[in-house]
């Protein structure tokens, strides 16, 4: 990594003028009103609050924030999930377990708060320039960061003033707050704002899926519709205030919505500019690996955090002789030997893990779960590999709780098994996918269909006759129950026809009809559907001037049918009353 920041610092030094004009370039085209020098960052003097937001009711609390605008040439559009990804740089790119951390936390925003429209490309703006993505991907399988991620503590010098809330827990600082994790959150805001976005059972800024789902929230709260400007404005400067800050975000913003492509993890390349540094050409120090430089972080580490049991905000600490700066990882030594690959790199495609057929009845869990192995070149297994499986095509399918996504980390025998499928509405085949997180290879396809509901029996609610006089109406409904197996069949598909007999199942061209929309005759009626409880009570009947006994035929997916009679007949005359009737015998 140190390697690479020197190999951006060379080429700067070289382009110094083409890269000046192209961030004028972009500034006036992509973020209007940021102020950008000759490096690519926003200069401290323009860097100012939009409002008068306290910096400990912002979820950094105003910390420094990366400044570099994107690259001039928009990304090619994203591939679709599994397949290899496009080609471009890794400044363009989003490492893969934060690009799923971000697509994740929109899936779940999307069912718990769908008015917010939150996109994930809101929070990979956010992402950059906070921590430049996590520090370039530097995550494990679970995505947590791989070393702290600190920022300088805010003790009113250069920076807000925030005393300690935290004890240090978080940040290692017991007497003045830092802003932590790939998100920035400072521990005040952490302490209510964080979320368990990975499904371990705990709260952690540190863990990309936990950060990104606890900025979605946040970024979410007072009721606001990000898909309206003037909300989504008031929801990033919540989060930093700062106009610079917004014309930065909304950058980004715009550059991923473009379309931007998948990078392995680690392979990201960090920011250069931050929003408190006026000198020239800065870059992350050799000697630190947070998202600051290693001036603002001594080698003395703080407690270890435990982030599953925040403590309540203001609490000061009592601890002697605390440390009043926040930790920072080893240095990296210089010479190092090329690292040993991961179990991710020794992934050269998957396998089916046994998962034999995927049919499910509409509303139903899909009986089986998707297993899929990861394999070296040789066969072996490979374990402690993230994969991601992905609901693809035109379905309303989606794995236990709502999600199109899903991402689990492989066993010792290499295999990971998906969150149960559950069928929606829609009948008809979907593909379910599953790639590596972290590594091209071929994704796998898996098959999976969607049955219509079924019932074997339909049975009339009523006995009662059903009868009509040329050209009236049928005064009864016609009502009916769908039954499956003796139980109540819900939302069963039921077809109604006017048939010429029970030996003739065409269609009627006489007698009794139902009306459409135009209140035109038709004699066959599809679409209906039982309710909850497997009750369905049919439109009104009319009937024609033709005289008769006619057959109403219903039908379900699942063989049930029920033939029922109805008839037209003039009313029958009335019986005389030989009371009332004149006598015809002579009078006496």
């Amino acid at each position: 990594m140190v390697a690479h920041f020197d190999r951006r610092l060379r080429k700067a030094a070289v382009t110094t003028t083409v890269a000046a004009l192209a961030v004028a370039a972009l500034s006036a085209s992509q973020a209007p009103d940021v102020t950008a020098d000759g490096n690519g960052r926003q200069t401290t003097a323009d860097n100012v609050p939009a409002s008068e937001t306290p910096a400990a009711e912002s979820a950094t609390g105003n910390s420094p924030y990366y400044t570099d605008l994107p690259p001039l040439n928009s990304p090619k559009p994203a591939p679709t999930a599994g397949t290899p990804t496009s080609p471009g740089t890794s400044e363009a790119g989003i490492p893969a377990t934060v690009l799923d951390a971000y697509k994740k936390a929109e899936s779940e925003l999307r069912l718990s708060k769908p008015g917010c429209n939150l996109p994930w490309q809101l929070l990979a703006a956010i992402g950059k320039v906070e921590s430049g993505q996590a520090r370039g991907g530097r995550v494990d399988a679970n995505g947590t960061t791989i070393g702290r991620i600190i920022g300088p503590q805010l003790d009113g010098n250069g920076f807000a003033l925030i005393q300690d809330t935290d004890n240090g827990v978080y940040d290692g600082n017991s007497k003045y707050d830092n802003a932590v994790g790939p998100m920035q959150f400072i521990p005040s805001t952490w302490a209510w704002a964080g979320r368990d976005g990975n499904g371990d059972g705990k709260a952690d800024p540190n863990n990309v899926y936990d950060a990104a789902l606890a900025a979605g929230h946040y970024l979410c709260r007072n009721g606001w519709d990000l898909s309206v400007q003037a909300d989504l404005n008031r929801a990033i400067l919540s989060y930093n205030n700062s106009q610079d800050y917004l014309n930065t975000v909304l950058s980004w913003l715009e550059h991923y919505r473009k379309g931007t492509h998948e990078i392995p993890d680690g392979t990201g390349s960090l920011p250069v500019g931050r929003s408190d540094d006026p000198g020239a050409g800065a870059s992350p120090s050799p000697g630190g690996t947070g998202a600051y430089p290693s001036s603002q972080a001594p080698a003395t580490p703080g407690p270890k955090p435990s982030p599953s049991k925040p403590p309540a905000p203001g609490k000061p600490g009592n601890s002697g002789g605390p440390s009043t700066k926040p930790p920072t990882d080893p240095a990296p030594p210089t010479g190092s030997p090329t690292p040993s690959p991961t179990p991710t790199d020794t992934v050269h495609h998957l396998e089916n893990a046994g998962t034999t057929g995927l049919t499910a009845t509409a509303g139903d869990t899909f009986a089986e779960k998707i297993s899929t192995r990861a394999e070296t070149t040789a066969g072996a297994a490979v374990g402690k590999v993230r994969i991601r499986f992905t609901v693809l095509g035109d379905t309303d399918a989606t794995f236990t709780g709502g999600e199109k996504v899903a991402a689990v980390t492989t066993n010792a025998s290499g295999v990971a098994v998906a969150p149960a499928l559950v069928a929606g509405e829609q009948t008809g085949e979907f593909t379910v996918r599953a790639t590596v997180i972290g590594r091209t290879v071929p994704g796998l396809d898996y098959r999976a269909t969607v049955t219509e509901r079924v019932a074997d029996t339909l049975t009339r609610t009523t006995a009662t006759e059903l009868t009509c006089t040329p050209g009236g109406e049928f005064a009864d409904p016609v009502g009916v129950k769908a039954t499956l197996k003796g139980a109540v069949a819900d939302k069963v598909a039921v077809t109604a026809t006017l048939i010429k007999s029970e030996a003739d199942p065409a269609e009627n061209d006489k007698g009794p009809y139902f009306k459409d929309a135009d209140g035109k005759a038709v004699r066959t009626l599809t679409g209906l559907k039982t309710g909850a409880d497997g009750l369905l009570e049919l439109p009104k009947l009319y009937a024609d001037d033709a005289e008769g006994s006619y057959v109403l035929r219903l039908t379900t997916p699942g063989g049930a049918q029920l033939d029922i009679t109805l008839k037209v007949a003039k009313a029958a005359e009335p019986t005389p009353d030989p009371s009332t009737e004149p006598s015809t015998q002579p009078a006496a």
